[in-house]
């Protein structure tokens, strides 16, 4: 018999953990504050040790029929290069939808039987003997559970960090893809000094349209993203054009601002993720600018972790201390290093700097393609710097 958990937030890490735990024979129940759980935003890339993950769910298979293998990353300022990084030949990062993702993983939990109950917004999981007692933001009781695991998110009402807000934030859409010279292999990307960025993600199609796909994206200050939903369209459409020529095929079928998904960004990390009965995962516990787009992969390797964590723990969770400190020390170091490398690259693609975009383009781009280098690029975007679960001989 395994343990009574609350999983808190139907997004990737929740759906996954959900979906890890049950397997393990755990009486998991998903707790989600929408009514209709949904996925938001547009696309992202699932890194080699987040399609490990899904591997181990038994959805590796449909992940790739769904997604397009991306093998280079490669961005421009001017006429130069100023990002050129590849993925190991063997293993491609993956561009997706998020809604293709959120289907995967939904069916995968239902499949699993987990009981799912939405329109339920936890606002408090209480100390209760050994366990926590979840309390919903109408007062109601939702129960006691022995473990009760944070998946809700950058709005997380159970998490205590409280991370920095960017000064940059970005518009995402998804188009489907034009007649373009551009490669459905490769995530391009567009600079204007460290001020503006226009990027193109291939991420195939969605299960019930063969439509190929890609997502679309813009960066800009704050102050402009606040204002961007009173923007004229057409304004915009020439402002990208004219930094970028290529995209303006994929603005064709941009005809209003609400089709534009507006992103903000924070940066922060939980020292402790954890407390007796309470663990935190994904953006609950670490939140950065997805410039190396980690985010969703970190949720995958959070619940990948505390799947490890808790097997073999017996038949009652007498004490969380130990099962729990396992966790955060399986995911210590890698978070660190991506977290650290996020804030270390992140101005030079997003800021006010007029000097790092400078560095960028004369000493970063030209270095990346020297022996050294290159394999460390590779491994940086490829998630594998270190081993993602310390400790263990996963993947």
């Amino acid at each position: 018999m395994g343990f009574k958990i609350a999983i808190i937030g139907a997004g990737i890490g929740g759906l996954a953990a959900a979906a890890l735990l049950a397997r393990d024979a755990h009486d998991v129940t998903l707790f989600e504050r929408f009514p209709a759980p949904r996925p938001l935003g547009s696309g992202l890339v699932i890194q080699p040790v987040g399609l490990a993950v899904l591997d181990h769910l038994g959805l590796g298979h449909k992940t790739r029929a769904l997604s397009s293998p991306i093998a280079h990353m490669l961005g421009h300022s001017a006429r130069r290069v100023a990002l050129d990084v590849h993925y190991p030949a063997d293993a491609p990062g993956r561009g997706i939808h998020r809604a293709a993702l959120f289907q995967l993983l939904w069916q995968g939990v239902q499949d699993q039987g987990v009981p799912i109950i939405c329109g339920a917004r936890v606002t408090a999981a209480t100390p209760d003997g050994r366990g926590r007692r979840l309390v919903l933001d109408d007062g109601r009781d939702a129960g006691r559970f022995d473990l009760v695991v944070d998946a809700a998110g950058a709005g997380s009402d159970l998490s205590p960090m409280r991370a920095r807000a960017l000064g940059y934030g970005a518009i995402w859409g998804t188009v489907p893809w034009p007649r373009t010279a551009l490669r459905r292999d490769q995530l391009r990307q567009q600079y204007r000094g460290a001020s503006r960025m226009a990027g193109v993600l291939p991420i195939g199609r969605l299960a019930d349209d063969p439509t190929p796909l890609a997502a679309i994206f813009w960066s800009m200050p704050l102050a402009e993203l606040d204002a961007w939903p009173h923007r004229p369209i057409g304004d915009w459409q020439a402002e990208v054009t004219a930094l970028w020529p290529q995209m303006q095929p994929f603005l064709a079928t941009i005809t209003r601002n609400e089709q534009m998904t507006v992103a903000r960004y924070g940066h922060g990390t939980l020292r402790r993720p954890w407390s007796a009965g309470l663990v935190h995962i994904g953006d609950a516990a670490h939140r950065a600018s997805p410039q190396l787009g980690q985010g969703a992969n970190m949720a995958l390797l959070d619940a990948m972790a505390l799947a490890h964590a808790l097997r073999g723990k017996g038949d009652a969770l007498r004490d969380t201390h130990e099962v729990l400190s396992d966790y955060a020390a399986m995911r210590r170091w890698h978070v660190r290093i991506y977290q650290g490398m996020s804030a270390m690259f992140t101005p030079m693609y997003q800021s006010g700097s007029r000097s790092l975009p400078w560095l960028r383009d004369l000493a970063l781009a030209r270095s990346s393609n020297l022996p050294f280098v290159r394999p460390v690029l590779t491994h940086l975007v490829a998630g594998t710097m270190l081993p993602p679960l310390a400790g263990t001989r996963w993947p």
